[in-house]
């Protein structure tokens, strides 16, 4: 077993859930905050800011662009993506080819997330969500954008890893940083250099 993995499980030996998924979707209804969960517990999505809701809204709006006409579509940030265990995150943009009922909880078929870090919320969006992230097989991009900087780092999955195979001892994610050319992601609309699915992939039923 990988060490991550291995320290993944012992650390979920170590705590005892306070709630279920299902107990935690309807608890988070009756919020008035939004709420993540890290698979025991809810903890509150806070350290945003205007620019960060700037940047949010131009890469979903880059996004539906990106995906006119293809049978891929982009939701967020209300849409949840199950992790480990119970676990249910909020990323703050991704990308899904499969069909999702209006009524889901959660995406299924989820192939690329977005994240922007906050002041808050760097351990969390780089180490914690990472390993999160990696345990989901049909994401292939993981992409993060610091709220504070100019800078988008781009994680990729291993090609072998594609199928969702077993992962190795060796880093099951490749990184690329790129420093954006814009004075400011909030002001500018985010150019999509990441591959997607080809436009002509059939939807399939979920």
């Amino acid at each position: 077993m990988p060490q991550h993995a291995t320290q993944a499980a012992m650390n979920i030996a170590l705590r005892k859930p306070q709630m279920t998924r299902e107990e935690f979707f309807a608890w988070a209804q009756t919020q008035d905050i939004p709420y993540e969960f890290d698979g025991f517990e809810p903890v509150a999505m806070t350290g945003g800011n205007i620019n960060h809701d700037d940047i949010t809204f131009n890469i979903r709006t880059a996004l539906q662009a990106r995906l006119k006409n293809s049978p891929c579509r982009p939701l967020g940030p209300n849409a949840g993506v199950a992790t480990i265990g119970d676990a249910v995150r909020y990323p703050d943009a991704l990308v899904t080819c499969t069909k999702v009922s209006g009524n889901a909880h959660v995406v299924p078929g989820v192939v690329i997330v977005f994240e922007v870090v906050s002041r808050t919320s760097g351990r969390i969006d780089r180490v914690v969500k990472l390993r999160e992230y990696l345990a989901v097989s049909s994401i292939r991009r993981y992409v993060i954008l610091e709220h504070n900087d100019i800078v988008v780092t781009v994680l990729s999955r291993n090609r072998e890893d594609e199928n969702g195979l077993p992962l190795g001892s060796r880093p099951a994610m490749s990184s690329c940083y790129r420093r954006s050319a814009s004075k400011s992601l909030s002001r500018n609309s985010m150019k999509m250099s990441i591959s997607l699915p080809p436009a002509d992939r059939k939807l399939p039923d979920h």
